[in-house]
């Protein structure tokens, strides 16, 4: 391998978004059907790879015997990196093996895989309670099937196709992943948007299997081998290809990590981070993964920014010569050269404003910023060990929920993000107070001066506009006032230049109101200053918290509001870009 592919295969797997697989199925699978459970497991897996390339893919299995064992092994075989999330403490675990054989396969599958990480206790729950058989240790598996629900891109079943079955069985676990509810789990009284709306977390890719065991056979219709895509979609719920949904969800989450493999060089010394140099040992294991992908899409955010930014510049100044050429050929002179500039003009902004269409730099900007901001109330959040009221649910649960589906990439980056955050919460007064000085902030610090500096900005450069159509008013009304009383006396050959001059300042004006218009001028000091008000709000509560419950409360209604404002800003600016009509307007 030369050293210019060498670098290339680093930076595809330092900086390629994860492509997660979790697995759940059955125990008992039937011998004869594991050669093709096997091959039609490798076809997945292969085909997932060729189709996306820029993606690392990853398999998520918590080694059961049966299909948790032959998926992973599969994976392995095809170098694929291997996540095993246990349902309890390792030593505990084991019992479910009877024999030396299964504990030895299980042993060397650990020893294999990339990472291991054991799921805390579900609440409610002893180690006592959960050493031995019973409910509560059902629960750890029910916690378990939730966590690779939420975890995951694509659910990967083995599984016979019947409905209900066992606390924590792969029956169950399907019915999360389509419902956002497991009876005896989730709580009766826990109500989710996810109930409701058609998004990404649905994907279940299905592989019909028999059980060993009576009345083994596949439920009903189904046949043993048999193959589809699976989703909560109301006419075609079960599929041969890949929905369309989910294909343009892994499009946009194929298209962020092809930006971040093609600028990681930019990116590794320009990128901001949300921690120092030095590793807090009081933050959770896994908030650098957090960190490490906001500071992708917070540099991809600036420089998508950037280019739709110069785009709208060059635009709105080619929009204000057209007019000029305009003005100069109605009101000075008819020279056929003007007009030539003005479709001469009018084609270089057309030709910039399609580049940036069909490179997508304005949907990038916008996505990649409100992925970013996610992402940063996901790590602050973590750090300060801020959890949702409900065990099944997580950072990016809500985030976007009701929008558009498209949308759903950014929580499906953020799903996995988390992941070992998740797992393994830390609470500790140390996270908390870095949270509350890092993100909250005061008047020289955090959000608090990040929303009051970025305010004054915008309202000064909105008294900036307003202050240019006051001048083209006034001298309008100057000239036209000019021509009514004294009109008589003024020379011919001044009228046409007075004219050309009225005209183009209220152009200059027009067009300046357009720019402010296509970057939310008005909507973002309202925005801004909403922000500041919330922030300032939660710092004021936290200063007077009884206690870190309290302070941590405050916290996660604090993100929920900024959350919710990010979701507004993006759907605020997706109609703000102008094209070729709105240039030809403002010109003419």
């Amino acid at each position: 391998m030369s050293a210019t592919d060498s670098t290339a295969t680093a930076a595809h797997d330092a900086y390629a978004l994860p492509l997660v697989i979790a697995v759940t199925g059955h125990r008992d699978l039937v011998s004869a059907e594991l050669p093709d459970i096997r091959q039609r497991v490798t076809s997945l897996l292969q085909q997932l790879m060729e189709n996306y390339p820029d993606r690392r893919l990853s398999v998520m299995s918590g080694l059961a015997e049966g299909a948790d064992r032959l998926v992973a092994e599969v994976a392995l075989d095809l170098r694929i990196d291997l996540t095993v999330p246990l349902p309890m403490a390792k030593e505990r675990y084991l019992q479910d093996f009877e024999t030396p054989d299964s504990r030895a396969s299980f042993e060397s599958l650990c020893n294999r895989a990339k990472d291991i990480f054991e799921m805390p206790l579900a609440r409610g729950c002893t180690v006592d309670q959960i050493s031995v058989p019973g409910p509560e240790r059902d629960r750890q598996y029910a916690q378990l099937g939730v966590f690779l629900c939420a975890h995951c891109h694509v659910l990967l079943a083995l599984w016979d196709g019947k409905p209900g079955g066992k606390l924590g069985g792969t029956g169950q676990v399907v019915k999360f992943h389509h419902d956002d509810i497991m009876p005896g789990y989730s709580p009766k009284t826990v109500a989710t948007q996810q109930m409701l709306v058609d998004d990404e977390s649905d994907l279940v890719y299905h592989i019909v299997c028999s059980r060993d065991r009576p009345n083994g056979e596949p439920y009903q219709a189904f046949k043993a081998l048999e193959c589809a895509w699976y989703t909560k979609d109301r006419h075609k719920p079960r599929s041969r290809e890949l929905p369309k949904q989910h294909g343009i969800i892994f499009q946009r989450s194929g298209e962020f990590s092809r930006d971040a493999i093609r600028f990681s060089d930019h990116i590794e010394f320009e990128k901001y981070s949300l921690l120092d140099d030095k590793k807090k040992d009081y933050l959770p294991r896994g908030i650098e993964e957090i960190n490490r992908i906001f500071g992708i899409a917070d540099w991809l955010a600036i420089h998508y920014q950037k280019r739709t930014f110069l785009t709208l510049r060059v635009t709105h100044v080619l929009a204000f010569l057209m007019g000029l050429m305009f003005i100069l050929y109605s009101d000075l002179e008819a020279q056929p050269f003007l007009m030539f500039l003005f479709l001469l003009f009018f084609l270089v902004a057309a030709a910039v404003q399609f580049v940036a269409k069909r490179d997508g730099w304005h949907r990038r900007y916008l996505d990649y910023r409100a992925l970013a901001e996610g992402l940063r109330v996901q790590f602050y959040w973590a750090a300060a060990g801020v959890r949702n009221e409900s065990e099944s649910k997580f950072a990016h649960d809500n985030f976007l929920q009701t929008q558009d589906p498209e949308l759903g990439w950014i929580r499906n980056v953020m799903r996995v993000s988390g992941t070992h955050c998740d797992a393994a919460p830390l609470r500790s007064a140390e996270g908390l107070e870095f949270s509350l000085n890092e993100w909250v902030g005061d008047d020289n610090s955090g959000q608090l001066s990040y929303y009051r500096t970025k305010a004054l900005e915008r309202i000064k450069k909105n008294r900036s506009t307003e202050r240019l159509g006051l001048i083209s008013l006034m001298l309008s009304v100057a000239i036209v006032v000019s021509f009514v009383v004294v009109g008589s006396v003024i020379p011919k050959g001044f009228v046409d230049p007075m004219m050309a001059l009225m005209g183009t300042m209220l152009l200059l004006f027009a067009v300046r109101r357009g720019y402010a218009y296509s970057t939310a001028e008005k909507e973002l000091i309202k925005q801004y200053e909403f922000m500041l008000r919330i922030f300032s709000n939660a710092r004021r509560r936290l200063d007077t918290a009884d206690d870190e419950v309290e302070q941590r409360q405050v916290l996660l209604a604090l993100g929920g509001s900024a959350l919710d404002e990010h979701a507004e800003w993006i759907l605020m600016h997706r109609d703000r870009s102008i094209d070729q009509g709105e240039i030809w307007r403002m010109g003419s």
